[in-house]
């Protein structure tokens, strides 16, 4: 005999719905859904609350339910029915708007929430060809439930939020202020996109979310936890064509393309980057396209085409050669010398170029200093060090090396260590030499540690 579920009476009850009209916004939510065969009545209200498992995709409707109606998301966990499918939905690139919705907040809820099933999601590797097709064909228009209206002034103040969260992440690793930014999102922006909004209102909210969305799973990736950052830009994907804004979209697609390119999919990287570049079509974003070329680059050289590679980093040059910052969206910020020389940096050391590498290395250096961006500053080391190795000069790479674990301590990010253990893997063709000694124990803390 089953037990009752306490947990989705009390949420029921929360929630201020009678066992009718539950069934009622089921069967219409069925409908968003895809779902038009589902059917339920009171009775079947009845049973789940006697504790009867509805079938999927039935816990995840019923969590979206009474999310609208509290106001913030309540997930299949907190009804008393399971994990459900949070990791798989967020996958999706959903032509449905309030299930897109539903599947961000319920993303955002378990990141919080710290859940283990989240913490082990893979990355799947052709989860971004749909998404990335979608997105350039852009033709879907779907619309919340009506509620409460949202003002700009309700969207003012979450975009004011992402540059302070941005400058976080910079500053000091994705891992520094990840969950915070998760909890403002699921309190304060993934509720908003629920209610009621005018054309104009709907689009600022979509592009605010979305970038929020998006500096979510880049602070995931830094973190490398990868299968939970793809998951996060393939929403923000999403959010992004809702606001119709294409250079947004385009940067979420770079941010995909760096991640497939370092997951040792390169070619799925270039793609990505090309179908970045595609969709900006005639919207002026010079630092955008010299970011996708940048990373094209970086597929590139992964693919050992040396001359498409050295053609690509010219184009980035080119292109942010025409960057007018006070024209730049607020996400493009973090798109300058320091960063754009610290990847053709990587570029240039893939090809094994290694004059060029250092000369690139030593420029993104340069201005990561003047800027205190420890990270960058670390993986631009890491870069010239790599070159000097590649150079035979262990004392030069030992010095630099040095400095990559120094600035690493300075922040929390998984790239930054994974840069220092690329280095050992390199300098082991060095034998038992003394340096080599003495940079394995100056990076076991940093490695340990994380």
């Amino acid at each position: 005999m089953t037990s009752p579920n306490a947990d989705f009476a009390q949420w029921l009850k929360r929630s201020g719905l009678s066992n009718k009209e539950l069934a009622r916004r089921i069967k219409s939510a069925a409908q968003v859904w895809g779902q038009p065969h589902i059917q339920s009545d009171a009775t079947a209200v009845r049973r789940w609350l006697g504790g009867l498992q509805p079938r999927p995709p039935v816990p995840e409707i019923i969590a979206d339910a009474i999310s609208a109606s509290v106001g913030f998301r309540v997930t299949t966990y907190d009804l008393g029915f399971g994990e459900g499918d949070t990791s798989d939905r967020s996958l999706v690139y959903n032509s449905s708007f309030a299930v897109t919705v539903e599947a961000v907040a319920d993303l955002g809820r378990a990141d919080v929430d710290r859940r283990k099933f989240l913490a082990v999601a893979p990355f799947a590797a052709v989860a971004a060809v749909g998404p990335s097709r979608d997105w350039l064909l852009n033709t879907l228009d779907q619309h919340p439930e009506p509620g409460p209206q949202v003002r700009l002034e309700d969207v003012t103040a979450v975009k004011n939020m992402f540059g302070e969260f941005q400058k976080m992440d910079v500053l000091q690793g994705g891992g520094s202020g990840r969950l915070i930014l998760a909890e403002y999102m699921n309190h304060h922006v993934y509720p908003l996109l629920r209610r009621a909004h005018s054309d104009d209102v709907r689009r600022a909210l979509c592009e605010a979310a979305a970038e929020q969305t998006y500096l979510l799973g880049w602070m995931a990736y830094d973190s490398g936890e990868h299968g939970t950052a793809q998951r996060y830009l393939i929403q923000s994907l999403r959010l992004a064509e809702e606001s119709k804004n294409a250079p947004l979209g385009a940067h979420v697609l770079a941010g995909m393309a760096d991640q497939a390119t370092l997951l040792g999919d390169p070619g799925e990287g270039r793609r990505l980057a090309q179908a970045g570049r595609a969709g900006l079509g005639k919207h002026t974003s010079p630092a955008c396209l010299a970011d996708l070329w940048a990373l094209e680059a970086r597929a590139l050289a992964k693919l050992g085409d040396k001359s498409d590679a050295a053609r690509a980093v010219a184009q980035s040059e080119s292109a942010y050669g025409r960057v007018r910052l006070e024209e730049e969206h607020e996400w493009a910020a973090f798109i300058d010398p320091a960063y754009l020389h610290g990847e053709h940096a990587n570029t240039f050391r893939d090809l094994g170029q290694a004059d060029t590498a250092e000369q690139h290395a030593r420029q993104s250096i340069d201005h990561a200093r003047k800027q205190r961006r420890a990270r960058r500053g670390a993986m631009s080391q890491a870069a010239l060090a790599v070159s000097h190795l590649q150079r035979r000069d262990l004392e030069a790479a030992h010095a630099a090396g040095l400095r990559t674990v120094t600035l690493s301590h300075q922040v929390k990010s998984s790239r930054c260590v994974e840069a220092v253990q690329d280095l050992q893997r390199r300098m082991e063709p060095f034998g038992n030499h003394r340096l080599v000694a003495d940079f394995n124990e100056r990076a076991r803390e940093l490695v340990t540690a994380a």
